[in-house]
C-alpha cells in the first residue's frame, strides 16, 4: 500500500512538471535549492570537522597541512565544475582521476596525521 502511494506522489508531481506552466522552471529551481542545501551541509561538516580537530591541523607540518587544504580546494573547484568537465569524454576520465587524486591526498595526510 505504501509503494502505491509513493508511486502516486511521484505521478502527480510529474504531471505538475509535465502540464504546468513553467513545471520545468519550477524543478529546476527545487533540484538547484536541494543542491545547495546539500552542499552547505557539506560545507557544515568540512566547518565542524576541522572545528574538532584543530589541534591535529596545527601539529601538522606545513608540507601535509597544504596538501590537505588544496586536496579539500581541488574536491571543491571539480564539485563547481562538474558541469564543465562532463561536457567531453576526456574531461569525465579528467574529472575522476582528480577527484581520485584528491581523495588519496587526503587520505595520506589523514594516515601521516596518525603517527604525529
Amino acid at each position: 500500500m505504501r509503494a502505491i502511494r509513493n508511486v502516486a506522489i511521484i505521478m502527480i508531481l510529474a504531471l505538475g512538471v509535465a502540464f504546468l506552466p513553467n513545471g520545468g522552471n519550477v524543478a529546476e529551481a527545487v533540484m538547484a535549492a536541494l543542491l545547495m542545501a546539500m552542499l552547505a551541509g557539506v560545507a557544515w561538516m568540512v566547518y565542524e570537522l576541522s572545528r574538532q580537530n584543530r589541534l591535529t591541523l596545527d601539529s601538522l607540518p606545513d608540507s601535509r597541512r597544504a596538501i590537505l587544504y588544496g586536496a579539500v580546494g581541488l574536491i571543491g573547484l571539480l564539485i563547481v565544475g562538474s558541469q564543465t568537465f562532463f561536457d567531453t569524454g576526456p574531461g569525465t576520465l579528467a574529472w575522476i582521476v582528480l577527484l581520485g587524486g584528491s581523495m588519496l591526498a587526503i587520505w595520506r595526510v589523514w594516515m601521516d596525521a596518525k603517527t604525529y
